[in-house]
């Protein structure tokens, strides 16, 4: 069997581009003026509608983000004031350990004196 002649590179380049342009012109809708504003509109509200849920989640963000700083200095307040009340309660007690001490040492005086009389 003969062997078909071998196209070259170029012109198997141009049918492909061709071939692709023809392709593409089959598929692109024809809109007419009327059509392409309605369709430039829609595109308009949906970016528009996407800035909206853009714009939200941020404002949503922010509010959270001040929530949580709110609640950490809350949390902060909360944690310095039993520290306040620990340290209060425990000077508290170290006085009413020493009037102990000092009344136990007052009663062991009365008593040593009771005794030399």
């Amino acid at each position: 069997m003969p062997k078909s002649p071998d196209p070259g590179f170029a012109e198997r380049r141009n049918a492909s581009v061709a071939a692709k342009a023809e392709l593409l012109k089959r598929s692109a809708p024809r809109l007419s003026g009327e059509e392409l504003a309605a369709r430039n509109a829609e595109r308009a509200a949906i970016a528009a509608a996407r800035e909206t849920r853009r714009t939200e989640r941020e404002q949503a963000k922010k509010e959270e983000a001040e929530r949580a700083a709110a609640e950490a200095i809350r949390i902060k307040e909360e944690a310095e004031r039993k520290a306040a009340e620990e340290a209060r309660a425990e000077a508290d007690r170290l006085v009413a350990l020493e009037a102990e001490r000092k009344a136990e040492r007052d009663r062991r005086y009365a008593a040593r004196k009771a005794r030399q009389r």
